[in-house]
């Protein structure tokens, strides 16, 4: 029963957790679209529920940032920032692995923390979940954007004369106190505001292309007659999830808790009281991302080789810095750019965003790519597919340009990045084709990229001539702002300016044209 709530820190968010039962194995339990941790208890048949799980187990339950007695949190957080939350309740917990199970949308984010930290899940158990909410090509089970337009629309009308439980729980439509029950847990659950848009983000997020990745036991339990998740929706995890099992529940309920519990309890006992230490997985869902400075091999006949190699360490300096702050891990370094991994796909992009920004001020500018996708970890090295995928980004990316996969976009609903539709490229050695996406609402169009398509019009200002001139003799920006007494930033703006102008895309371009007036 609860007894108080425990607090862990997740950045600067507080996540409520409880730790009930002295069991063997420890059990995360992910719920659905909003919950509050002391509410729970307050009905019999969700307490019981909970006690049954803790009887075998030392079960971890928390709510989420953004609901319950976790902080409120706006903008809504991102299924990273929930990911990173599980994590931080784990660690408060003194809990090293876990078994995870997920109800509804908690069985997306358990998925995908099963893929991306498999070391730390024993096992998956996700019920009444789904791939995407969303009606998407290729998986006909979702709902359309007209049908989650109804269900906004249901939440904003009822919230303050608290929802019902149908859909969610048809069976116990007729007995009060469930009803109650749900219509205060709802409420006191989350604001109005902030139950619609956690509906909206879960409702965008789609996590096909990760299941496959998935590399740790996993058992799937779904009720045949829902209505929210259509049982379609789970035997499409079970086929796509290698070795996970499905078992069908002759129900009509989306929750587990009430007539489906006995099932429920029964078949999540046999499964995670038969599980075996085994050995650490070998491969580990990923973000990658690769990099390469343009014009590399121009700047280094243009500088020579020692103040070339001299620019290649302060390059790496800043990329290795930016790094360290996102929690990338680097994988490969080389004169013209660098590979990285990270367990965070919005960290990796805002990662990427400032790395760009940065160079730019060393005047380098870099294309650059991201995938997510499995990795082998070889002698703790990652490697595969996912890494050609990323590198065949990168080299589709324009000077300045940060493109992503659509996996990418996908799993980073509800971040606030934008993206700009770059088509569909088809790499070398990788089947199938892949939709790219510019990061940014208005990346800029492809530069020309010789000297030679400069028309002769062109016109610098006087100071911007000084600036060119100064670039030209292999000066840095701050050198520059020395010599002529400006500031360095008015400096990188000119440079900026200097760039546009004559559609360039690197100091070496500059120079070169400055050579031949």
């Amino acid at each position: 029963m609860f007894t108080g709530a425990r607090y862990a820190r997740s950045g600067d968010v507080n996540i409520a957790y409880q730790v009930v039962g002295d069991g063997p194995i420890d059990i995360v339990l992910v719920l659905g679209w909003v919950s509050h941790l002391s509410y729970i208890w307050e009905l019999p048949a969700m307490a019981d529920f909970l006690n049954r799980l803790a009887s075998f187990s030392r079960l971890i339950v928390f709510d989420k940032r953004g609901c319950g007695m976790s902080d409120r949190v706006h903008p809504l957080p991102t299924l990273e920032q929930r990911m990173d939350d599980v994590r931080a309740v784990m660690d408060a917990a003194g809990s090293k692995s876990a078994a995870l199970i997920g109800i509804s949308e908690g069985g997306v984010m358990a998925a995908l923390f099963a893929a991306t930290y498999p070391q730390r899940a024993k096992g998956l158990i996700i019920n009444g979940s789904y791939a995407s909410a969303l009606r998407r090509p290729g998986y006909p089970w979702g709902i359309t954007e007209e049908h989650l337009g109804r269900r906004l629309a249901h939440i904003r009308s009822r919230w303050d004369t608290g929802l019902t439980l149908e859909g969610w729980a048809p069976s116990q439509l007729d007995k009060p106190e469930a009803t109650r029950w749900w219509a205060a847990f709802t409420q006191m659950s989350a604001s109005p505001g902030d139950a619609e848009e956690l509906l909206r983000m879960n409702t965008l997020i789609d996590i096909r292309d990760v299941l496959a990745t998935i590399r740790v036991p996993t058992l799937i339990m779904h009720a045949r007659g829902d209505v929210l998740a259509p049982i379609e929706a789970g035997r499409y995890l079970a086929e796509q999830i290698p070795g996970a099992r499905l078992v069908e529940l002759d129900s009509n309920d989306h929750l587990p808790y009430f007539g489906d519990a006995d099932q429920f309890i029964g078949e999540a006992q046999e499964f995670l009281t038969g599980v075996r230490s085994g050995p650490v997985p070998e491969t580990m869902l990923a973000t990658v991302l690769c990099t390469k400075v343009a014009q590399a091999g121009a700047h280094a006949i243009w500088l020579g080789s020692k103040q070339w190699n001299e620019l290649v360490e302060r390059h790496h300096s800043v990329v290795r810095k930016a790094l360290t702050r996102y929690s990338g891990r680097e994988v490969d370094a080389g004169e013209q750019g660098m590979t990285a991994v990270f367990d965070g796909t919005a960290r990796a992009i805002r990662c990427a965003l400032e790395v760009r920004d940065q160079l730019l001020e060393l005047g380098l500018q870099i294309r650059a790519g991201l995938h997510t996708g499995e990795c082998e970890l070889a002698v703790g090295r990652p490697r595969g597919v996912a890494l050609h995928v990323a590198s065949g980004v990168m080299a589709a990316a324009q000077p300045g340009e940060i493109l992503v996969s659509s996996t990418v976009k996908d799993l980073v609903v509800g971040s606030g990045l934008e993206f700009t539709e770059r088509g569909s490229r088809e790499f070398v050695g990788v089947p199938g084709s892949w939709s790219l996406f510019a990061v940014g609402r208005d990346q800029p169009a492809s530069a020309a990229t010789e000297p030679a398509a400069v028309a002769a019009s062109t016109t610098l200002s006087r100071r911007e001539h000084e600036v060119a001139q100064l670039l030209a003799r292999g000066l840095s920006n701050r050198e520059i702002a020395e010599r002529l007494f400006l500031s360095e930033r008015t400096v990188d703006n000119h440079v900026h300016h200097i760039l546009t102008k004559l559609g360039f895309d690197s100091r070496v371009q500059i120079a070169t044209w400055v050579a031949r007036k």
